[in-house]
């Protein structure tokens, strides 16, 4: 069984919808995940935004959403069709008013609230993936429900329960015929309320709909077609990577790459399940498989990501060396304040430590360490506690660096010969991922100079 999955933002227009039935053209024993159509899902948040501030413009909002869906259906099919598939669609449409009706004569727009927005889209691009593989011979049931189980935690916090989920997925599966065609990033919990999940929820969703039912590959399809070697925005010679190791994948994606969600990694990882990255706009060409043992002919690093803007946190003084529970302290005053740490770096002096986050979390960063450390500060303990913006972290990844010996020599050196000051470095023990924190300014000639010692002609190796 072969799982496929189109993500939102590869759903531009008719176009995408007859690629995408070409594709699955004799597809029998499949599921394929959709979600929304590119742009639905911004119009959704800002209709919803609209109707909780009291305002009419959700109604625009509405509109929009409703003439693109109308736009393609006309596109697509014949006449006497269409009002077959435009009611439905207007129906899911009227709900949506209703509800943003409600949300602004009351003023609020609770996470529940739009997740239940946010679902009707979904559901339109299912009804509308499904209708028109129908048309082109692909017998397809459309289902109601994911299958993913949701476990609330808190307010709009919670988790997808896997075991539960590849039960459900598989009963929804057994009943199914022909071409399974399931919601993307949607999950149901106990009671029967929907969830959307965040954080790249079709891949997820795909990820774990190939482990419940053990498929032999997952194929991912976006506007991306792959993983690049580096961005190319900053990389005029990125290139699409062929191979990856799960590992590598996983890595890249957490620094930047825009790819896969690292949590939609894991479920084909346990099961060894080979995932495809490809581009619905150019489904020839062969992206990059993503798999154990990857059979890559290029050299020891993978590839490059970087993240920006950033924020280097540093605490340094005396009074910290050899004091047990001081990092402790300071991960548990950054985690209170909700403050996502992406690097460490500490000196082994124990004299000083620096934490990376994302920049816009500097300011309660600071301010979050500044109350825990009152003391130290007042007592000299602690003699410096400051934020630097403006900075970039770039990763060098490759499960082959692991033991080669000269590899942070080629690295730094490959930049001090570029005049690119480090200000700090981390290198895991897996020795798979050597990353550091640079100006932002110094991005790009960081990316290319890397991208030409190790991944350019000379470089191969």
């Amino acid at each position: 069984m072969r799982i496929f999955s189109v993500a939102d933002s590869a759903l531009t227009g008719a176009e995408s919808l007859e690629t995408l039935a070409r594709l699955l053209a004799g597809q029998t024993d499949a599921c394929l995940v959709v979600s929304e159509l590119a742009g639905v899902r911004r119009s959704l948040l800002a209709a919803a935004a609209q109707a909780e501030a009291g305002q009419p413009g959700y109604i625009e909002e509405i509109n929009r959403v409703r003439e693109l869906h109308v736009r393609i259906i006309q596109a697509l099919f014949p006449a006497r069709e269409q009002s077959r598939l435009l009611t439905p669609i207007q129906i899911l449409l009227g709900d949506l008013e209703d509800i943003l009706h409600g949300v602004q004569l009351i003023r609020e727009c609770s996470r529940r609230t739009q997740d239940l927005i946010l679902s009707l889209g979904v559901r339109a691009g299912c009804l509308l993936a499904s209708e028109y593989l129908r048309r082109h011979k692909v017998e397809t049931r459309l289902a109601e429900s994911s299958g993913l189980v949701w476990v609330p935690r808190g307010a709009g916090e919670g988790r997808v329960d896997y075991q539960k989920s590849y039960a459900a997925i598989r009963s929804l599966r057994a009943a199914a015929g022909g071409l399974y065609v399931i919601p993307g990033g949607t999950a149901v919990t106990d009671q029967g309320v929907i969830t959307i999940l965040r954080q790249d929820g079709s891949d997820l969703t795909a990820a774990l709909v190939a482990a419940a039912l053990q498929a032999e590959s997952l194929e991912l399809y976006s506007d991306g077609g792959g993983v690049w070697s580096a961005d190319p925005a900053f990389v005029p010679d990125a290139f699409v990577v062929p191979e990856l190791s799960y590992q590598e994948a996983m890595e890249l994606s957490y620094f930047g790459a825009h790819m896969v969600h690292p949590q939609a990694m894991v479920p084909p990882m346990e099961l060894g399940i080979p995932v495809h990255l490809r581009s619905l706009a150019r489904p020839g060409e062969p992206g990059t498989l993503i798999c154990r043992s990857p059979q890559r002919a290029r050299g020891l690093v993978a590839g490059i990501a970087s993240i920006e803007p950033v924020a280097l946190v540093n605490v340094e003084g005396g009074g910290m060396v050899g004091v047990p529970g001081i990092a402790a302290r300071l991960f548990g005053a950054l985690a209170r304040a909700a403050v996502n740490i992406i690097m460490i770096s500490q000196a082994s002096s124990e004299h000083s430590i620096c934490v990376v986050c994302r920049q816009e979390e500097a300011a309660r960063a600071l301010s979050s360490l500044q109350a825990e450390l009152a003391v130290e500060l007042e007592a000299k303990q602690i003699q410096n506690l400051e934020s630097r913006g403006e900075l970039a972290i770039v990763a060098v990844i490759g499960e082959r660096m692991r033991g080669t010996p000269g590899i942070s020599g080629r690295l730094f050196s490959a930049l001090g010969g570029e005049a690119v000051n480090i200000l700090a470095i981390a290198q895991g023990s897996s020795e798979t991922n050597i990353s550091f924190v640079i100006d932002k300014a110094a991005e790009g000639k960081a990316l290319r100079t890397i991208h030409r010692a190790f991944l350019g002609p000379e470089g191969r190796s």
